[in-house]
């Protein structure tokens, strides 16, 4: 069977997609860490992890955008979890790429019922206007080819960079009583120690 000119065409434009998104970093990432559940963070610090200003948080948090999830007893003040930090610092990119809040707040209210595992499964595509999310790398392919994917952020990658700016921060241990979170002895530090010397 002879291969005609659209074909050649579409499959040029589809290897293209796939390199494009690739160099991007936009295709899912498989072995990202779990977002851990088990430490908060006070506003100040949510701010410096995600690089955006206290002013912004406090608005954000005021809308309803993204707020502390952690209810802590005695009157104490909400705490961010890791979760919580993740979505402003997606909020964060996505401002920064031109993105109104108004087509934003979708997005991260559809974000905000994914479970904690499949986050770093997910890629934001944007052509803009609209935000989309995809779950495969297929996904990501197919709006680019369509011109529908002209800026994209993978969760994954977002994460990844997050991991480091939370371990340099003071956290507070969940749980019947809050104690600043003792840094060495925590699974994800002991990860990136194993990473560095092994």
């Amino acid at each position: 069977m002879a291969v005609t000119s659209g074909e050649q065409q579409t499959s040029a434009l589809m290897h293209t997609a796939i390199r494009r998104a690739g160099e991007q970093g936009l295709l899912c990432e498989e072995d990202v860490v779990a977002l851990p559940m088990d430490v908060g963070y006070r506003g100040p610090t949510a701010c410096a992890a995600a690089g955006i200003t206290y002013r912004q948080l406090d608005y954000w948090a005021r809308t309803g955008l993204v707020g502390p999830s952690v209810q802590q007893e005695g009157g104490n003040p909400p705490l961010y979890d890791s979760r919580d930090v993740l979505l402003l610092k997606v909020v964060k990119r996505l401002l920064d790429t031109g993105i109104s809040l108004q087509q934003i707040r979708p997005a991260v209210d559809h974000l905000r019922y994914r479970g904690t595992a499949d986050l770093a499964q997910v890629t934001l595509m944007s052509d803009g206007v609209s935000v989309y999310e995809c779950t495969s790398p297929d996904e990501v392919v197919d709006l680019m080819q369509g011109g529908q994917g002209v800026f994209g952020i993978a969760l994954g990658r977002v994460w990844r960079e997050l991991e480091g700016a939370l371990d340099e921060v003071p956290g507070e241990e969940l749980g019947g009583s809050l104690s600043p979170r003792t840094r060495p002895a925590d699974e994800l530090a002991r990860r990136r120690r194993e990473r560095k010397t092994g």
